[in-house]
């Protein structure tokens, strides 16, 4: 006889069904882990991931250990969906999850890898709430706002801390303080900060200081009213960090501090720096570390040192001795933040042979053909100009026959080259045409009836269902060509990278290609799909299927990125 309970006897279980729900998860004891509640007022885009992430590297300094959230309001269940224009890059993490570009930040800021246990969305609430009440464990209550919607958010946060061991977890929440869709997170930090007891949740808010250029002074009416709207919701931050342009100037300091009724000392600087990843020592300067450990209770910690190789790298990134220019011939031209890992690998090889890498748009939607498939005079004369050139992931029709416009100039003219995802593709696609004679190879995303489709479907997907289900997401092993410039960039036989795609190299025309001299020097063990393409001979032309940005930290850049860096740095030297 089966033991399970029926749905008529969940619902008449006990006498208090509201006692039957904890967001407390097993083995969990509140006040172990201590937490910062990072939220944004007057606009979004304000960096809130960068200085979470810069606190992040001062505590670690300081010898604990910490853990990253980031809470999302949009009710997509992930970042794979999301438009780049809108929200920035999908950033892929280790067990494939996708998600908001800030978690990318915080792995390369603490030299960690995070997992889905790092983002959270009101779209996974929704589902995780709906599966909760179907299974019966608010049975005989009603759903409620409060305690199961904010309990959820609580429960996801406290397994996070749980799950890293955390001795400080930095929860950031998403766009601004007056959405809509962040006022669950915001209520439920608020409770939680109930819930832990006194002083163990500290919170933080950042603000845009604006400078009206015809006043020539700052102005801080705009952040107040934002922090006021925050205390409204119940919430009176213990510190405001300030944003702006410029340094911010002590009289706007003294009335924040006054009018807010924060101590002037919690008032802190945060204006534009030249990288992102001089935020640590900023931050230390003004003793933002000893501040909030001073409220924990931990003050004696706050002695940290600063990782010395951290040290060094913002010393040679102060003290270049070459500078290159680089082409990103992609789709999303515009804000950075769309190709926001490219850029950052980017500094970080180019500061690992002291050299500041000057990276140039190139729409490849506006690149015109010219005679004989190759590109247009003017943006011939662009690329002339340049060392090198990437053609990174995107997605669509749009943009492609001008990257593989790009990749022809720079295959013709020993150009470095280097196609990351969709660019390996590309590469594959004007090898196909210019090399083997196949007019119309194509891929099979864009034209389906090619009838040379050197780019397919990967087999797997045929049968998956969604969007993100369709795709090979997270880290995989990449088995590489002795001899190869794959091996020669990695030191070894192996690698492990990232990835997202769904379109594979066609392995049938794969010994055409040996023929006309490509090398597929990457694949996946024991199957025979193509992760890495190059041509021996040319200075330096690598397409790979992964995204070796992803894995890049300041400390420890990508091997791929800096081959191809050492390799635009002799082009330069040559032109």
């Amino acid at each position: 006889m089966s033991t399970a309970p029926t749905r008529l006897s969940l619902l008449s279980a006990g006498s208090d069904p509201g006692e039957q729900y904890s967001p407390v998860p097993p083995g969990y004891t509140p006040g172990t882990t201590k937490y910062i509640v990072i939220t944004g007022s007057v606009m979004s885009g304000l960096g809130k991931g960068i200085f979470s992430s810069g606190l992040a590297r001062l505590l670690e300094d300081c010898g604990l250990r910490t853990n990253l959230i980031k809470m999302d309001g949009y009710f997509n269940e992930d970042a794979g969906t999301l438009s780049p224009y809108r929200h920035g890059e999908a950033f892929v993490l280790e067990d494939g999850t996708e998600c908001d570009m800030d978690v990318g930040t915080y792995e390369r800021f603490v030299n960690k890898s995070f997992s889905s246990l790092n983002i959270f969305t009101n779209g996974r609430l929704t589902q995780k709430v709906h599966e909760l009440e179907r299974g019966g464990r608010f049975a005989g209550s009603d759903v409620q706002f409060y305690p199961h919607v904010t309990g959820e958010v609580i429960r996801f946060v406290r397994e996070s801390a749980l799950a890293y061991k955390a001795d400080v977890t930095l929860v950031e929440i998403g766009g601004t303080v007056g959405d809509e869709e962040n006022r669950t997170y915001i209520s439920a930090m608020g409770d939680l900060a109930y819930r832990e007891g006194e002083r163990n949740v500290y919170f933080i808010n950042l603000v845009w200081i604006i400078e009206a250029a015809h006043l020539r002074e700052q102005k801080s009416k705009a952040a107040q009213h934002g922090t006021a709207l925050l205390m409204q919701m119940g919430i009176k931050p213990h510190m405001l960090v300030c944003r702006a342009e410029h340094e911010l100037q002590p009289g706007v300091q003294h009335k924040l501090a006054d009018r807010l009724r924060i101590p002037r000392a919690n008032v802190i600087d945060l204006h534009n720096l030249e990288t992102i990843y001089l935020v640590p020592q900023h931050l230390r300067r003004q003793k933002v570390d000893r501040i909030v450990l001073d409220y924990f209770g931990q003050g004696r910690r706050a002695a940290g040192v600063e990782d010395p190789a951290w040290a060094q790298y913002v010393k040679d990134f102060l003290a270049p001795k070459d500078e290159i220019r680089i082409g990103l011939a992609g789709t999303y031209m515009g804000p950075r933040d769309m190709y926001a890992s490219i850029h950052n690998a980017f500094e970080h090889a180019g500061i690992r042979v002291r050299t500041r890498v000057r990276v140039v748009d190139v729409p490849s939607d506006r690149i015109e053909d010219g005679p004989a498939g190759e590109i247009g005079e003017r943006a011939a004369a662009q690329l002339r100009g340049l060392d090198g050139i990437l053609v990174p992931s995107d997605f669509g029709r749009r943009g492609l026959e001008g990257g593989i416009a790009c990749i022809r100039h720079a295959r013709a003219h020993g150009l470095p080259f280097l196609g990351i995802c969709h660019g390996f593709q590309a590469a594959i696609i004007e090898f196909a045409r210019s090399a083997l004679g196949l007019a119309q190879a194509h891929t099979t995303e864009i034209a389906p009836d090619t009838p040379d489709p050197v780019i397919r479907l990967l087999l797997e997907q045929y049968e998956a269902e969604g969007i993100s289900g369709g795709m090979r997401l997270g880290k995989r092993r990449v088995e590489l060509l002795p001899g190869s410039l794959a091996a020669q960039i990695y030191g070894g036989t192996e690698a492990f990278e990232r990835f997202r795609h769904r379109y594979e190299f066609n392995p049938a025309y794969r010994e055409r290609f040996a023929e006309k001299g490509m090398v597929f020097s990457g694949w996946i063990p024991d199957h025979p799909v193509m992760q890495i393409a190059e041509l021996p001979g040319h200075p330096f032309f690598l397409g790979v299927q992964f995204h070796p940005e992803f894995t890049s930290r300041p400390v420890n850049p990508s091997p791929v990125f800096v081959g191809f860096v050492k390799a635009c740095i002799e082009h330069a030297a040559r032109r």
